[in-house]
């Protein structure tokens, strides 16, 4: 059998796995498995092809394992609950969707997971909502389009593994990405967020109470703890402030600080500035917690990147690009967009194409920043699909069951097209 078909087929089998629910990482082993046995390449050819996939994205697991320590940081000492009150009290009530948007963006762009900024400002979004009787849908729209922007220009999993495989400086990665997710917000929360039809309200019209107005109760995620209990914004931002100064010594003064040592220094200092270091095991806990998910999934998804990368799909890509205008540049976004539609998350979808297409978009001209940006990108056009778990843990953080959590899809694959379309006029203009 050709190796491009059998590949597909692995892939395929995967995603079929996965929806039913079996665990993500075993389906993508057996997935790997079956495309390489297809591909007639034997058990033991098939079983290298999928080490080398693996070896290929250790350093990045490395990495994403350090970053832990920022988001833990983040998290666990309020820092991020601080940051997204204190911005939605900035804006106030007038511009709500915004200040949503924003938060979520400002804390994924810092290195919070994106389903973890939503869950952590979704009860501010209830409070808010319930107070102004807003729509349920267009407040996790926002949130989940602020994240999206904030996903495509942070020290996150997705971007760390695209800068590696593209062997791209992660800050000049990030930087790429800046103009792209700002048109991103800004079309998410003036054009996409009021195409939802109204209705759905929350709140107590049904009562016909009319809300209050006054913005002193924006609402605390973690109201037991108290408001007291939260660390000053210039405490809470000073981590991320001194991780995103250490990334960007190398561009600025060519000074290299490896992304392994910046995140977790950045971490460190939160912790000191945020006074919490009583709580530091809990901070490294939460965050080697979170990563060590991340990373079991990435080593399946290297064995399927393996088998992808050793087949001849890429030259299939290539080939079906081949008569369009500037060809290869679209392929690292519609790679991005594939493999996010197949396993249903940035980071996965991210690795398997970077990993697997890298070397065909660098081959057709595309610098090694603007593939790795491109293909980040194009990773969040459908990483919200509901075989992953995204598409629960946002659904869950708001109340909503599936049925109303899959009406969301659609306007969620506007935000990721926009940033994709985003990310490839940059490059035309800059790369």
């Amino acid at each position: 059998m050709n190796s491009a078909l059998a590949a597909v087929i692995g892939l395929l089998l995967s995603i079929v796995l996965i929806i039913k629910k079996v665990s993500p990482v075993f389906s993508l082993m057996l997935g790997a498995i079956v495309g390489g046995l297809l591909a007639g390449w034997g058990l033991e050819t098939t079983v290298t092809h999928m080490i080398g996939g693996v070896k290929d994205i250790t350093p990045a697991i490395v990495r994403i394992l350090a970053a832990g320590v920022l988001t833990g940081m983040l998290v666990k000492t309020g820092a991020a609950t601080t940051i997204a009150k204190s911005i939605i009290k900035a804006l106030g009530e007038r511009y709500i969707y915004l200040a949503l948007a924003i938060s979520a963006m400002i804390l994924t762009g810092m290195g919070v997971f994106i389903d973890v900024a939503v869950i952590t400002i979704a009860p501010i979004a209830i409070i808010m909502g319930s107070r102004l009787r807003l729509s349920k849908f267009k407040l996790l729209l926002a949130m989940i389009g602020g994240g999206k922007c904030g996903n495509i220009l942070s020290p996150n999993p997705n971007t760390i593994i695209a800068a590696e495989n593209f062997d791209a400086p992660l800050s000049s990665v990030m930087a790429a990405g800046i103009v792209p997710a700002l048109i991103g917000l800004i079309v998410t929360v003036f054009v996409i967020v009021p195409l939802i039809p109204k209705g759905d309200l929350m709140g107590e019209e049904a009562k016909g109470e009319k809300a209050p107005h006054d913005t002193s109760a924006v609402g605390d995620p973690e109201e037991a703890k108290g408001e007291e209990a939260l660390p000053a914004l210039w405490r809470s931002l000073l981590g991320p402030i001194v991780t995103i100064i250490l990334l960007a010594l190398r561009p600025i003064a060519g000074i290299v600080i490896d992304p392994m040592i910046a995140l977790p220094v950045g971490g460190v200092v939160g912790i000191i500035a945020t006074g919490k270091w009583r709580e530091t095991a809990a901070c490294l806990s939460y965050g080697l917690e979170k990563m060590s998910g991340i990373a079991i999934l990435l080593v399946g998804t290297g064995t399927l990147a393996g088998i992808i990368k050793a087949s001849a799909i890429k030259d299939v890509l290539v080939g079906m690009l081949a008569d369009w205008s500037n060809g290869g540049t679209f392929m690292a976004p519609i790679a991005g967009a594939l493999m996010s539609a197949a396993t249903a998350s940035t980071t996965a979808g991210a690795t398997i194409a970077s990993a697997s297409f890298g070397e065909a978009i660098l081959a057709a001209g595309v610098t090694a920043v603007w593939g790795a940006a491109m293909t980040n990108a194009g990773a969040t056009t459908l990483d919200h699909l509901p075989h992953g778990s995204f598409f629960h843990a946002t659904g869950g953080s708001m109340g909503f069951s599936v049925n109303e959590r899959l009406r969301l899809i659609p306007y969620e694959t506007l935000v990721g097209l926009i940033l994709t379309l985003g990310s490839i006029g940059m490059y035309f203009i800059v790369g």
